[in-house]
């Protein structure tokens, strides 16, 4: 019999050594990536980008970066998936990821009922807080890329037919992403209150907290969908039965039994749209551009020009000399109030901001109710870096709160 022997898969050794290669290749990878789906990348362009040195090409190969089909090149599916992952460009809706999630918190909220060690009663712990605080973004995530399919679909695909199926294939994952938040909610609110009882602290107070807003921001934008999927089959089939009469209608116009079969004449006779009306023919000017540089404007001027010689010709006029005093440079300087260095030097002193914006030198002359102004739109912009007190002051009759720094 032959024996079987273990290789050892040629990856990389280290995240040091993956991310030396990646980063390297940042240009490559880059091209490749941003025309994953709009052409197949050649071996020969792939070159041109790592200064034609073929063993960098190979390197990525033999670690399973790209995979090699000929004379052409693609990113490996583990790596094409990682990035659409990363950079929210992934178009596939993965439902299963977040039931599996769903299964392991079960299981391990099991193993931590029944361990005593403290330290493995911790590990269990620590996965569950993790796998918690992904299920949220997950789920954001999955309704995202939901609805951005569902508009994708409408509005690109082009078969009737296919467009119907798969908006009602996108109906039934939306309603699988109800259902998991649905068993998410009752797993926290009602499956596992012992286990939340035992091991609850502050850290998974808040990722539950932080989990059941994610939750009900998902469970409204999913109604949302859900009304946008609604709209765009009844879209569908309203485009469908107008298709349908339609090819109806050519039917009976190709068989020229459209005026007996119909009362085309009658409907046609009592309506007053535009399109009915006769079309009035209008002189369109023509572009400078054009008379300018094309060869046919030229001569259709001249054409023009034969026709018309008894007309008397204008001598245009001269207009008068521009006086020099029109073309000096006069610069005209403004001082500015800078908010922001205002407000730089206001944190730096221990003074209340209208006492010191009252005193402040803006090197130029500031009127009173100015200064109030400035007052007022410092507190707008650096609010959060301001501390506003309930007592108040008057001056010059404005009564102003006493605001100091932070």
């Amino acid at each position: 019999m032959p024996t079987l022997e273990t290789k050892e898969m040629n990856t990389f050794n280290d995240i040091k050594e993956l991310v030396t290669a990646l980063k390297r290749e940042e240009k490559l990878i880059s091209e490749m990536f941003s025309k994953r789906k709009s052409i197949d990348y050649k071996l020969n362009d792939a070159l041109e980008l790592v200064d034609y040195e073929e063993s960098r090409i190979d390197l990525l190969i033999q670690k399973a970066v790209i995979r090699q089909n000929g004379d052409f090149l693609e990113l490996d599916g583990q790596f094409l998936e990682f990035f659409e992952q990363v950079l929210y460009v992934s178009e596939e809706i993965n439902l299963s990821y977040i039931d599996e999630n769903i299964k392991n918190i079960k299981e391990n909220i099991v193993y931590f009922l029944n361990e005593s060690s403290e330290n493995r009663r911790y590990a269990y712990l620590r996965f569950i807080k993790k796998t918690f605080r992904n299920m949220g973004l997950i789920t954001l995530r999955s309704v995202v890329d939901l609805r951005r399919n569902i508009e994708n679909t409408f509005k690109n695909e082009s078969n009737y037919k296919n467009k119907q199926l798969k908006l009602e294939n996108l109906d039934e994952k939306r309603t699988v992403v109800t259902n998991l938040i649905q068993q998410t909610l009752f797993l926290i609110n009602e499956e596992e209150l012992t286990f939340f009882n035992r091991a609850l602290d502050e850290e998974l107070g808040r990722i539950i907290i932080e989990l059941k807003n994610q939750l009900g921001e998902c469970s409204h934008n999913l109604i949302e969908i859900e009304k946008q999927i609604i709209d765009y089959l009844n879209q569908i089939k309203q485009q469908g039965r107008f298709l349908e009469k339609l090819r109806k209608l050519k039917y009976l116009k190709d068989n020229f039994i459209i005026e007996a079969e119909t009362n085309i004449k009658q409907i046609v006779s009592n309506k007053n749209e535009v399109i009915f009306e006769t079309k009035l023919n209008e002189s369109i000017n023509l572009s400078i551009d054009f008379l300018r540089e094309d060869e046919r404007a030229f001569i259709a001027i001249k054409r023009i020009a034969k026709n018309h010689r008894d007309r008397l010709l204008f001598k245009p006029e001269m207009a008068e000399r521009i006086s020099n005093d029109y073309l000096d440079n006069n610069i005209e300087e403004e001082i500015m109030v800078n908010l922001e260095e205002v407000r730089n030097r206001f944190i730096a002193t221990s003074d209340n901001l209208f006492n010191f914006i009252l005193n402040y030198d803006f090197l130029k002359e500031v009127e009173f109710n100015e200064r109030v102004t400035i007052f007022c739109q410092i507190i707008s912009q650096y609010e959060e870096e301001l501390q506003i007190q309930d007592n108040y002051q008057t001056t010059n009759g404005i009564e102003y709160a006493m605001v100091f720094s932070r």
